[in-house]
């Protein structure tokens, strides 16, 4: 194992606001490596988020964003297990950044399963038309309509689309960071975002 030492584990508490001890221990899983303990965090995130995913979540709050000018408004309700932690710093903080993020991006949903079938099927048949006006052979046509079709819902999906304060992060990554924090099962639930003369 990998001396650490205190400052490592202090730049890497600071880098991912996981604890001390799992800092500690994720550099000495990762033999010192600075990027390799971020990912292993994020990895554990990801475990605690799946184990966690079950479970019941009805307390919560609803954070508003207003864009300057007040022209540009988003209500968001983020749910989570108990209401202790629906009243900390981090949590409400979370919320409230998902609402300046929703503000941003325009999402059009927060999963792939809730993407419009309409919607999707007008792109489906853009791009279907586009790949055939271009001259590609037939038997590649499905597959760059699927490999455009996934990055569209990248762009219209909340939970996949990259964290416009951190680009390297999805909303989905963010919020396994902090249901690994909170050790609690935390959800979007819903969102409306409202733009003056917008129907």
């Amino acid at each position: 194992m990998a001396d650490v030492t205190a400052a490592m584990v202090k730049e890497l508490r600071e880098r991912t606001n996981a604890g001390m001890m799992d800092c500690k221990r994720a550099l000495q899983e990762c033999g010192g490596d600075m990027d390799k303990a971020v990912d292993f965090l994020r990895q554990k995130g990801l475990a605690v988020a799946a184990k966690r995913a079950g479970r019941s979540t009805s307390e919560g709050v609803i954070q508003c964003y207003i864009h300057s000018g007040n022209k540009l408004g988003v209500m968001v309700e983020v749910n989570c297990e108990t209401d202790f932690v629906a009243k900390t710093d981090q949590f409400v903080e979370f919320a409230r950044n998902v609402a300046m993020h929703i503000a941003a991006t325009n999402p059009l949903c927060i999963r792939k399963e809730e993407a419009p079938e309409d919607v999707l099927a007008k792109e489906r048949e853009i791009y279907k038309k586009q790949a055939l006006e271009s001259g590609k052979p037939e038997h590649i046509i499905d597959k760059i309509i699927q490999g455009r079709m996934d990055k569209f819902l990248k762009e219209i999906c909340l939970m996949d689309q990259p964290y416009v304060k951190d680009p390297d992060l999805t909303i989905q990554d963010l919020l396994n960071e902090l249901v690994a924090k909170m050790g609690e099962n935390i959800s979007i639930r819903r969102f409306a975002r409202f733009k003056v003369g917008e129907e």
